[in-house]
């Protein structure tokens, strides 16, 4: 009702040990479908696009909701073990260890992302993303600060890009060509030794011919101590190079708040999408009050015209 253009739930997990919390969004099996096509319907109906992020949290389940401290939590607080990674290590200290996951366990994960996005599809959704940043499960194979295995899906980058591969074309095989798949990545690790730019670049060339349309370039989440220079638009340097450089459509994501900040991404090339999360969150008719500031006519809710004026 704000002027999104399109609307994307959080994370949606898509096996019961993939959420993040106990409190999180799922998708792992059909009983789900019909709730979620509610939101679907009422995107939908407010003139938006609706879409689904899918999700598996990897070494970084089972910890309680942000709202309650976002720390690791046991059984007895409804959480679950094991966790599932690449290689057996905690994500922190208060983290548990989790379980490396062996090659029938990767594809049946491969699997359970192409089941989610059939159930996508059902509930009506018209987007779909495919989390792979922020340390979660997709991530943790790609970096080899959290990647240690020496099999087919460890060591080299081919190896250790295979999952992502994997699920993209899993995915594909079910999503229709018309609706678009984006990819999130952290473009960075910001440590030494870790998954970088040049590695993201290459990631980037090699989804898109695999139906891949879009990249959302955000960074960080893999390590939780290290230095981030943060500021306005920190992250948008990220999205022009992969743009350039891999020849594939972009969103700029991180600290844009400001509808001339938005505008400039845009129209200097450095993005095709400017993602926002916590600025709609605090300040859902943010399209609305950038697109006054700028001097373009946007649809407002019909029963809102009279604060237009």
């Amino acid at each position: 009702m704000g002027g999104a253009a399109l609307v994307f739930t959080e994370a949606a997990a898509v096996t019961p040990g993939g959420r993040i919390s106990p409190d999180d969004l799922g998708i792992w099996k059909d009983e789900h479908i019909d709730f979620l096509a509610r939101i679907a319907r009422f995107v939908e109906q407010q003139g938006a696009i609706p879409g689904l992020q899918l999700a598996h949290a990897g070494r970084k389940a089972s910890t309680a909701a942000p709202w309650l401290g976002g720390h690791p939590i046991s059984e007895a607080d409804r959480g679950w073990r094991p966790t599932f990674a690449p290689s057996p290590i905690p994500f922190s200290e208060q983290h548990q260890t989790p379980q490396a996951l062996d090659e029938a366990g990767i594809r049946s994960i491969v699997r359970a992302f192409g089941e989610a996005a059939g159930r996508a599809l059902q509930a009506g959704f018209r987007a779909l993303e495919i989390h792979s940043a922020h340390g979660y499960l997709l991530h943790s194979f790609l970096s080899p600060l959290s990647n240690h295995r020496t099999d087919a899906y460890g060591g080299s980058f081919e190896n250790r890009t295979r999952i992502v591969r994997g699920v993209v074309s899993e995915i594909r095989s079910v999503w229709p060509e018309r609706y678009p798949l984006l990819l999130r990545i952290s473009v960075t690790d910001y440590a030494e030794g870790g998954w970088d730019i040049e590695q993201s670049v290459e990631l980037a060339r090699q989804v898109k011919p695999l139906g891949v349309d879009l990249v959302d370039c955000s960074s960080g989440g893999l390590l939780p101590h290290v230095s981030i220079a943060f500021g306005p638009g920190y992250q948008a340097g990220f999205a022009q190079r992969i743009k350039k450089e891999a020849g594939i459509l972009t969103g700029a994501v991180g600290m844009i708040t400001a509808a001339e900040q938005a505008e400039h991404v845009l129209r200097t090339g450095q993005a095709d999408v400017v993602v926002l999360a916590r600025e709609l969150l605090w300040h859902p008719y943010w399209p609305l009050e950038a697109a006054r500031r700028l001097g373009v006519e946007a649809p407002w809710p019909k029963q809102y015209l009279r604060a237009k004026q």
